[in-house]
């Protein structure tokens, strides 16, 4: 999924977002009811107002079949996951990644499921980097 904007998500749209990742594809009304419960016509407002900005921003599509829009993810969470950590790299690390997951996996939070996880995406990655090693 291509991202159509350099703009980053704010916490408010990523909790749109979020709401739309978990329930799938939905209409304002049932948006502001996930994220803000029984709210009235200001939640309503608040989450179109966040909505039209996620599509500017190409994060995402709106469905106009119906007389009621229909609002799905364009974005998926690992796409976003990537974006937010480079920028925090560019941020803190001149662009590197290695500093943030060195911390990451160094603060010891790690479960045996997850270092297990770890070991197979450096296997899988230093497989797919040996064709291109010899060339």
């Amino acid at each position: 999924m291509a991202r159509k904007s350099s703009k980053d998500v704010t916490e408010a749209e990523l909790t749109i977002l979020q709401a739309i990742w978990e329930h799938g594809p939905a209409t304002i009304r049932q948006l502001a009811e996930r994220v803000y419960g029984e709210g009235g016509a200001s939640t309503y407002a608040t989450v179109q107002k966040l909505l039209d900005r996620l599509e500017t921003k190409g994060d995402v599509v709106r469905d106009r079949s119906e007389s009621v829009h229909v609002f799905r993810a364009a974005t998926d969470r690992d796409e976003l996951i990537g974006r937010k950590l480079q920028a925090v790299a560019e941020t803190l690390c001149g662009g590197s990644l290695t500093p943030l997951l060195s911390h990451l996996v160094q603060g010891g939070r790690l479960s045996e499921q997850e270092r297990s996880d770890l070991r197979s995406l450096i296997e899988r990655l230093d497989r797919s980097a040996e064709p291109n090693d010899h060339q």
